[in-house]
């Protein structure tokens, strides 16, 4: 069947309900719309498909503007000892569709070609999604290679990555002829859209009034800096002069600060959770002319995520049906637990998963700070556990990696540990599925939503979490997950990690083991308070309602 040809001027597919008329074109690094389409590393990824999929729900008249990476984040493979080892392998998407638009933005002194591909919406029941890629036609090894792997490791090529997705998506919409209401900014990397903006225009406020921005990350390293000459070279603000530049974006000096520019020329952001919310307006407080700031909590789409057994248990409140279909998922998971690591674990036995991106903050080891409780609590026979660790460290974060190796190995001394590699979106399903302990152990405040604790309680999995990010909303310790207290002594890592472990030791085990009533009343508690706030539907309206 040959391939339906692209018709310009571009229209959305998708009949907009009156509510969701406005037109919106959100920009972002990565998508997490399906697992055969790795265009995205974690939690942003996961959140931005999410939202693509309740915005087809919903029928809102939104476009997902996208880059198109050769060789995706990375594939997590093993070394010959079983350690972990990033490789980069090329990826072909028979099912996006070719556009014909090709075009030329200037970058690195070079005209560099961008080339547009399209997700129609009905491949995946998302929003209709143009990807676009300098690996084509006419540019050069330098140039095609932009395009080759998510936040390379190279300033220069990771900047220009940041300028094909921002002036190479505000160009698309040139060529597309289709010029929205809203441009919507997931984090700061497509800022550099907002300089043709400017030149269109030719004032700040017809721009501000067009550009709202999504902050997810308090941590410095999210937020990205660069020397303003060094942006110039590049071509990052489109011939835009570097005095306008400072005065107009709240920079001053040598020093171009990418969220600082986003907050400044925008009407509106968010943060991605009450707490955040407030962790980002005290964090900018000291910027006079940035916009205002509030939040929308980060959400996940239900109806990709959930089992629908599990669901079907949750409405007629059957806590017997879910506790019997856990099982059947937890056989599930262990399948890919003997493949990955020739360990049979046990459906009876309480399984406890840490999974997201292994990163400092987010303290992923903190269950083996204590190699004599953690050994106790491992071979206890009379309650066993069975521990589960997957995630992807950033390919040149050698710490995280050392973490992640450091696990793997200490795993070889216990037949009730395992280390998975390939955390994707197909293995994270089947650890939310097979888990019955979601934990969650980052420095609070400094998590500014995270995701993955919402879709593991919707498979019927308890958080066990500290007070941070979206937990602060949901979590009611003891009724519908394990909360641990805010640590207030100055070695806050030692205290989480007494805590945690007391936690294990004197309530999640023994309450599993002795009195499976009230964890299966927590469970259905989860369920039911997870379902609807934590949808992404309910964040997909609030951006129409409250940001655009």
């Amino acid at each position: 069947m040959p391939a339906q040809k692209f018709v310009l001027p571009f229209t959305n597919p998708i009949a907009a309900d009156k509510k969701f008329k406005k037109s919106v074109a959100y920009f972002s690094m990565e998508f997490g719309i399906d697992q055969v389409l790795k265009i995205y590393s974690g939690g942003l990824g996961f959140l931005a498909g999410s939202h693509m999929r309740s915005v087809y729900a919903l029928n809102q008249n939104l476009i997902g503007i996208g880059m198109l990476w050769k060789y995706g984040y990375y594939d997590q493979e093993r070394k010959s000892d079983g350690s972990m080892e990033p490789r980069f392998h090329e990826k072909m998407y028979h099912f996006l569709q070719e556009t014909g638009i090709r075009f030329q933005i200037p970058i690195l002194g070079k005209q560099v070609w961008v080339a547009a591909y399209y997700l129609p919406p009905d491949v995946f029941q998302s929003a209709p999604l143009f990807l676009l890629t300098t690996d084509t036609d006419g540019n050069d090894l330098t140039t095609r290679a932009i395009n080759c792997s998510l936040y390379d490791a190279d300033v220069t090529m990771k900047v220009a990555q940041c300028m094909v997705l921002g002036i190479g998506g505000a160009r698309l919409l040139e060529e597309l002829k289709y010029e929205p209401e809203v441009y919507h900014f997931n984090e700061a990397h497509a800022v550099s859209a907002i300089f043709p903006l400017y030149k269109k225009y030719g004032n700040v406020e017809d721009v501000k009034k067009r550009v709202v921005f999504t902050t997810h990350t308090p941590e410095e390293a999210g937020n990205e800096k660069h020397n303003i000459n060094f942006l110039e070279d590049l071509g990052f603000f489109s011939g835009v002069s570097l005095d306008v530049v400072r005065k107009i974006s709240g920079n001053s000096g040598d020093v171009f600060n990418h969220s600082l520019a986003a907050l400044t020329l925008s009407r509106k952001a968010n943060g991605v959770s009450k707490l955040h919310g407030e962790v980002s307006r005290n964090m900018w407080k000291s910027f006079p002319d940035i916009c205002e700031i509030g939040h929308i909590t980060n959400a996940q789409n239900n109806t990709y995520w959930v089992d629908k057994t599990l669901e079907e248990a949750r409405l007629k409140k059957d806590i017997k049906k879910i506790a019997a279909r856990k099982k059947e998922l937890k056989k599930e998971l262990f399948k890919t637990v003997a493949d990955q690591c020739g360990k049979l674990f046990d459906p009876d036995v309480l399984t406890i998963v840490w999974a997201r991106r292994f990163a400092a903050y987010k303290r992923p080891d903190m269950l083996v700070w204590d190699m004599e409780r953690f050994t106790k609590l491992l071979n206890n026979i009379d309650q066993p556990v069975q521990v589960i660790w997957a995630g992807k460290p950033y390919p040149k974060d050698g710490g995280a990696i050392n973490t992640f190796n450091h696990l793997f190995y200490l795993s070889h001394h216990f037949s009730n540990m395992a280390v998975l590699t390939g955390y994707e979106l197909a293995l994270s399903k089947l650890l939310k599925d097979g888990s019955d302990v979601w934990l969650n152990t980052p420095v609070v405040t400094r998590e500014a939503s995270g995701t993955s604790g919402m879709t593991a309680a919707m498979n019927a999995s308890l958080n066990l979490s500290t007070f941070d990010g979206w937990i602060c909303e949901f979590a009611k310790d003891g009724e519908n997950a394990f909360l641990l207290p805010v640590a207030e002594s100055g070695d806050i890592n030692a205290e989480d990690r007494d805590n945690l472990l007391d936690k294990l030791e004197t309530t999640v085990i023994p309450t599993y083991y002795k009195n499976q009533k009230k964890w299966g009343q927590m469970v259905l508690n989860s369920m039911n308070d997870v379902s609807e706030e934590f949808n992404s539907d309910r964040m997909a309206r609030e951006y129409y309602e409250k940001l655009y």
